[in-house]
Order: structure tokens, then C-alpha cells, then sequence
């Protein structure tokens, strides 16, 4: 929880200490600067001239955390997130709460882009804030946070502005797959369009997709004209399948196989993911040398497989193995992938078509 001295250190929480008791300036709950004083002390600097990075966070799946874990594992996530996260701005910035599992920051520090680039990659390499367990009696959640940021005054003249760039970035963000910060760079950024960023419901997805399948004649050409719906809603660069016979093809590209292992004893579900691969989780494959070693050529950093069956039968699986890419797998992706995997099967089960 920030005190006196931390804050009466800027000019505008210094003035405002004057006439209001600190506990009013905190959230409650995790003890930083509450939205409505945050972003006030951002409109001062903004009034003041004095440069500065503005970062907004949100963590990863934190409804996921509330509905398994219970509301209170919830709020010891928000504390101790927030805890962390002021040590690791401690002299340089501030962080404020901006509501449910958003947190607002300001960096006076890190203004230039590889600046910025080294405290984030830092931030999330180093298990400093995020990308780490909190440790509970009952449980121990893994948390993850997708950023956007950007700098005044030489991204944006105004709060306004200023707000809607690091919201664009965030955004862009969750559509990498979260788990990464967005620097906001405006070659690349500028046109973002948020409400086109939004996916379209579970609903309408499966219904395009079942139409861009049937559209196609043999598998291989389904899967094909499936891909861009799966492609525009998960946002993959390609997408793998393998039947028993050992051999991985690529969706987007048909000419592309590779020799790997039978895959069918490694799954004891429907879906595997991996949020984030390391040695230690390599190590699982270590009974499928080929299947590793095409990870490992790839880069591989996300992995998500789907098992392409019926009942007990396993025909194959559907792989996204996605290079340099730390991102968290969402439930309607994996629900995608599912759907598209169980329409496959049921062409094979009916002897209609063939992996």
C-alpha cells in the first residue's frame, strides 16, 4: 500500500494530501491509487508538461481465477499483482487501479521505444510481476497480463488521446493471443479499429464454419476452406493435422508434411495446451523426438492440440503450434478447434473421407 512519502513526492498528491486523508486517494482493496486520483494525477501531467509512459493492464482469464478458485483467491491475485507490480515501479512511476483487473501505470523513466521495450520484456522475463504463481493454501493460479502502452507528449498532446492509444495497443494485444505487451508505434497501430477487434460470437464462428467446410470437396480441401475463419478468429499463422500414420501436413500449406510420431497414446483429453513452452515442459515430449524436434524448429512457444475422434477411436489431431508467441489459449478458441475437430471426425467415421 503506498504511504505519505511515496506520494508527496509529486507536486499534485502532495497538494492534495493538504486537504484529503490518504486512505480516500487508495482502492481499498490493493492498496494503490484509486481511478479517480490516477487519472487526475495524469491530467496534471499532462497540464505540466512533464513527459511520461502510460501503461494500462489487464490480467489474463481472471474470471477463471473468481469462478474456479472463488472470489477471495481472486482478490489475494489483485493484491499481491499489485504489490509486485509498485516494487518493480518503485523510483521510477505509479500504479493505480482502474478497475475489476485493469491497472493503470505511469513511468517517468523509460520514454524511447527500446527503453520501454527493456523494462516490459524485463517486467515479464523475470517473473518480477506476472508470468509467475501466486501461492495460496489452496491453490496456486499461474498469472499472466496483457499491456498496452504509450508516451506523452510525443504519441499524444492530450489525456484523451493519449487514453486511446494504450487502449488500441491493448487491444492488439488480446488479439495476439494476451500474455505480451503492445508498445504503441503508430506505422503500425494508428488505423486499429477497437470494435473491430472484438470477436463475433460462438454462435455465428461455428455456423461460418461449418459453411466454408461444406463449401469443399475432400478433407484437404475443407480443412483449407475453414482455415481463414479459424484463422481471423484465433489469430494463427497456420494450422497442423496428423492421422495415425505418422505424418504432419500443414493446412495452409498442402505441399508441406513432416515425418513425426503417432500422437494418439500422448493425449488423455480432448485438448492440450501449453501457454508457454520451456524445457521443462519439452520435456513431456521426450517419447516423440520428431514431434519435438518439429517444435523446436518452429519456435515453438504456444502449443494447442485437439484430438480429431469419435467415442473411443482417435483418428488424428488437429496442432497449432504457434513460434514466439507467449499466448494464453481462450476457451472459445479452444471450443474453435473442437468443433472444427469433431466435424472432421464425423467425415471419417462415416467413411467419407480420410486424414
Amino acid at each position: 500500500m503506498y504511504n505519505l512519502e511515496q506520494l508527496e513526492k509529486y507536486t499534485f498528491f502532495k497538494e492534495k494530501l493538504k486537504d484529503t486523508e490518504l486512505d480516500w486517494m487508495l482502492d481499498s482493496l490493493t492498496g494503490v491509487v484509486s481511478r479517480p486520483f490516477f487519472v487526475d494525477f495524469v491530467r496534471s501531467l499532462i497540464a505540466d508538461g512533464t513527459p511520461f509512459t502510460l501503461g494500462l493492464m489487464d490480467l489474463d482469464n481472471f474470471k477463471f481465477i473468481n469462478d474456479n478458485y472463488g472470489h477471495s483467491a481472486g482478490d489475494t491475485v489483485l493484491k499481491d499483482m499489485s504489490e509486485h507490480f509498485t516494487k518493480y515501479l518503485d523510483g521510477i512511476g505509479l500504479v493505480g487501479r482502474f478497475g475489476g483487473d485493469e491497472f493503470l501505470y505511469v513511468d517517468f523513466e523509460n520514454l524511447q521505444y527500446e527503453d520501454k521495450k527493456s523494462f516490459l520484456k524485463e517486467m515479464y522475463e523475470s517473473e518480477a510481476v506476472v508470468r509467475r504463481n501466486v501461492k495460496m493454501a489452496e491453490c496456486s493460479p499461474y498469472v499472466t497480463a496483457t499491456i498496452g502502452c504509450a508516451t506523452y507528449p510525443s504519441d499524444a498532446k492530450n489525456y484523451d488521446e493519449l487514453f486511446t492509444l494504450i487502449d488500441k495497443a491493448l487491444y492488439r494485444g488480446k488479439t495476439k493471443g494476451r500474455n505480451c505487451y503492445i508498445i504503441y508505434v503508430e506505422e503500425l497501430h494508428k488505423n486499429i479499429q477497437i470494435n473491430r477487434l472484438g470477436t463475433r460470437g460462438i454462435y455465428r464462428n461455428m455456423q461460418n464454419l461449418v459453411r466454408a467446410f461444406e463449401m469443399a470437396k475432400g478433407l484437404k480441401n475443407r480443412m483449407l476452406s475453414a482455415f481463414p475463419t479459424i484463422k481471423e478468429e484465433i489469430h494463427i499463422s497456420d494450422l497442423f493435422y496428423t492421422g495415425t500414420n505418422g505424418i504432419l501436413r500443414s493446412v495452409r500449406h498442402p505441399d508441406e508434411n513432416y515425418e513425426i510420431e503417432n500422437l494418439t497414446q500422448f493425449m488423455m483429453d480432448e485438448i492440450y495446451t501449453d501457454n508457454l513452452i520451456e524445457d521443462h515442459n519439452l520435456a513431456l515430449f521426450s517419447n516423440y523426438p520428431k514431434f519435438l524436434q518439429f517444435l523446436q524448429n518452429r519456435e515453438t512457444e504456444a502449443l494447442l492440440i485437439v484430438r480429431i475422434g469419435m467415442d473411443n477411436e482417435t483418428f488424428g489431431h488437429l496442432i497449432v503450434a504457434e513460434p514466439r508467441s507467449h499466448r494464453i489459449w481462450q476457451e472459445e478458441e479452444c471450443a474453435l478447434l473442437y468443433f472444427l475437430a469433431k466435424l472432421i471426425a464425423s467425415r471419417i467415421s462415416l467413411g467419407q473421407e480420410s486424414l
